[in-house]
């Protein structure tokens, strides 16, 4: 007997590279990745290889959606896809385990496609629901693994996605009186293993990508309000 998705709108397309959450954990972070790959079908064949080249490791996602807003799941929400890798998000280590993976067929070159978009924005409120995921801990890969990874990149718009409450974005104004590295940690970025530029860059790259040069008093001033409103939950 075939398995349904957990989403009825979801082409039920089932990866090989799945396997339980460990320690009974429940995903209670969602990760945003693009593909950077051709096209969805070309990053579909990727997520469910079984057996990729030597070079590459077996990867899944939860769901995948199309530049056109076609939307496959590829792992059972209550088991663990192997998309998040080495990295952390508020204390957590062990990502894959406490979170559902989004794909989203992206080059990495340009703008996220409006129907991709408006799919991910009616995926978003049903996971959430489903698991009780707040928005702040709706997060792009990198933030979690800033050494590692990009996406889903500066063309991301994190903004819209926080005018419908399925993310955060910092309040206006404010004052310089914070210290970034201190703040960042609180919001839940892996400060004990990243250096500061690198940290500074991935906070950039979701909240300022506009910006360039040194840490300046508006990288401080957004952090203090995002770790003022939204700190992380340890553990």
């Amino acid at each position: 007997m075939a398995q349904a998705p957990d989403q009825p709108d979801a082409i039920w397309r089932p990866s090989p590279n799945v396997n339980d959450r460990r320690g009974a954990a429940l995903p209670d972070i969602i990760v945003l990745h693009y593909t950077a790959m051709q096209s969805a079908e070309a990053a579909l064949q990727r997520l469910c290889d079984p057996a990729p080249p030597a070079d590459l490791s077996p990867v899944s996602c939860h769901y995948l959606i199309g530049e056109d807003g076609r939307l496959w799941q590829l792992c059972p929400e209550a088991r663990r896809a192997w998309h998040a890798g080495q990295g952390a998000w508020a204390g957590v280590g062990d990502v894959n385990s406490r979170s559902i993976g989004i794909e989203l067929a992206n080059r990495a070159e340009t703008p996220f496609a409006e129907g991709q978009m408006a799919g991910l924005e009616r995926l978003l409120p049903q996971i959430m629901a489903r698991w009780s995921i707040p928005p702040e801990r709706v997060i792009g890969h990198s933030d979690m693994a800033p050494l590692r990874k990009s996406d889903p990149g500066t063309k991301f718009d994190w903004r819209r996605l926080a005018r419908q409450d399925l993310s955060v974005w910092p309040a206006p104004g404010g004052r310089d009186e914070g210290d970034l590295i201190t703040d960042l940690r609180r919001f839940g970025y892996p400060v004990d293993d990243t250096p500061p530029k690198d940290l500074l860059a991935a906070f950039r790259q979701r909240f300022r990508p506009w910006a360039s040069g040194p840490e300046a008093a508006d990288d401080r001033i957004i952090a203090r309000d995002l770790a003022r409103r939204f700190p992380a939950a340890k553990g």
